[in-house]
């Protein structure tokens, strides 16, 4: 018996279907191709960000350390003036208390003057009555009168914030020095801007107004210029030398046209051993 064999032909459409499968598969693999390139540029764009903004907050951080840095150097600096100006601060207090101390005992002395002298008086006139006792009565009461007016005249000076006795003029100039505590230098200015050696200290007259009592000076000192304005008569004017702890002081008593009238004060206690005598200027 003869093999049959029967060939069956292939339906038309698998060729065409073939071709859009594969023409679909190629653009498939052509979209993630391109999907992958720009995942790739993402990648590379958010890296460059991360680095710049890295690179920026490091430079923010580095800024910040150094003004850190200089902040701390301020404060450091803040409080060394503070301490310099808390000690000068100090020495004046006890300056001033030590002003105010010397003033209560001027006051109590001269009390006690009064007292002795009241005592001494009707002790003496009750038991001598002759003419020759009375006249050495009268003698010790004219001695504690002198005695209770030159007190009386101190107490009638004006005292600085330091404590120190401000003479007014020559005569008040002259019982300071009887103190002894301090040496006085007088001096007139003629003339502005024409510096003028004081003592150890240069006066420079810069200006004068002589209705209304003040002036202006310029005061150098060691190595360092002071430079004081608008400042009224009988005005202190404390600066300090290199080294001393009690300051000197400028005072102007008197000014006119184009002059003032003053002395400057130095303490004795700030000058070394042999030093001379304070000797007035003109």
């Amino acid at each position: 018996m003869a093999e049959e064999y029967t060939e069956k032909a292939s339906p038309a459409w698998q060729l065409p279907a073939i071709l859009v499968l594969g023409l679909i598969a190629i653009g498939g693999l052509a979209f993630g191709w391109n999907a992958s390139n720009k995942l790739d540029a993402t990648k590379q764009d958010v890296a460059a960000q991360l680095k710049t903004t890295q690179t920026a907050i490091e430079q923010d951080m580095s800024s910040m350390k150094d003004r850190v840095a200089q902040t701390e150097k301020t404060n450091t600096d803040l409080q060394g003036d503070l301490k310099v100006v808390t000690s000068k601060l100090k020495i004046t207090q006890g300056q001033l208390k030590k002003a105010r101390e010397e003033a209560s005992a001027a006051n109590q002395d001269t009390s006690q003057k009064l007292t002795a002298l009241d005592t001494s008086v009707h002790t003496d006139l009750a038991t001598k009555a002759s003419s020759d006792d009375l006249k050495n009565v009268d003698t010790k009461v004219g001695g504690v009168r002198t005695d209770l007016d030159t007190t009386r005249e101190d107490l009638k000076m004006a005292r600085s914030e330091l404590g120190t006795l401000i003479a007014r003029n020559h005569d008040e100039i002259d019982q300071l020095r009887r103190l002894g505590e301090r040496d006085y230098i007088e001096f007139t200015i003629t003339g502005k801007n024409k510096p003028q050696k004081v003592g150890n200290v240069t006066v420079e007259l810069k200006g004068v107004s002589e209705k209304a009592g003040r002036f202006s000076v310029n005061l150098t000192a060691e190595d360092r210029q002071l430079q004081k304005k608008n400042r009224a008569i009988n005005e202190p004017i404390f600066f300090y030398l290199h080294g001393t702890k009690i300051p000197e002081e400028l005072v102007i008593n008197k000014v006119g046209k184009d002059t003032v009238s003053g002395y400057v004060s130095i303490p004795k206690a700030n000058q070394p051993a042999g030093a001379s005598s304070s000797t007035s200027g003109n």
